[in-house]
């Protein structure tokens, strides 16, 4: 990728890579970007994992312009996890890399070029000097709820296929079964059992409510 005028270097807003990597691919939006988008003043809040990838794809995207290829809807986004994604077979990387090489686009460049989301995080910090407010503890129970539950969503979506898996290959014997995760947690002072959403939503245990 080729560096573009004076005038546009002097707008670099700091030294460092993803700085650069904004500089050199013309985005110059994208500091207040990605502070919108960090601390939740966008549409939705993006993590800085979730902000690398976007900063990633947007330097892709620029790279397919200078070389006039033409990407269609969902082009990109797709392009990007064929190149980066672990699940991708290495076969499938080198026959897409070579695919952008014969369009002109310098893929090891741009590759060089892609962000970590511990890069995103320094520049936001460091560089931008933006912070994220402290949730509320409401929004911190809230989240709570939500991780517990896709845990367990998560973990009786296994142990079901699990005993699908098993059941096909004669390996179990079962009729009609229904799989449920339950997760308690026990106080070792009051002795008192909850689940976990009990639990959150009353914000105590027994001994909360006991006087000393």
């Amino acid at each position: 990728m080729t560096e573009q005028n004076t005038e546009s270097e002097s707008t670099t807003s700091c030294g460092c890579k993803l700085g650069r990597v904004s500089n050199q691919y013309g985005l110059a939006e994208l500091d207040d970007d990605l502070v919108a988008r960090w601390t939740g003043k966008a549409e939705q809040q993006y993590s800085t994992r979730k902000l690398a990838k976007y900063v990633n794809e947007l330097v892709l995207e620029q790279a397919l312009e200078e070389a006039n290829v033409a990407a269609k809807e969902g082009e990109i986004e797709n392009t990007y996890r064929l190149l980066t994604d672990d699940d991708v077979s290495s076969g499938t990387q080198v026959q897409t890399r070579n695919e952008l090489e014969r369009d002109g686009v310098p893929v090891e460049e741009v590759e060089s070029d892609f962000i970590s989301h511990q890069t995103v995080y320094n520049h936001l910090t460091k560089c931008l000097e933006a912070s994220l407010e402290e949730p509320t503890d409401e929004e911190r129970l809230e989240r709570s709820r939500e991780k517990v539950g896709s845990l367990q969503n998560r973990t009786e979506a296994v142990t079901g296929d699990t005993i699908a898996h098993l059941e096909r290959n004669d390996i179990l014997d079962i009729g009609e079964y229904n799989v449920a995760v339950s997760i308690t947690v026990t106080c070792e002072d009051c002795f008192e059992e909850y689940t976990v959403r009990e639990l959150l939503d009353q914000q105590s245990c027994r001994c909360g409510g006991l006087s000393d």
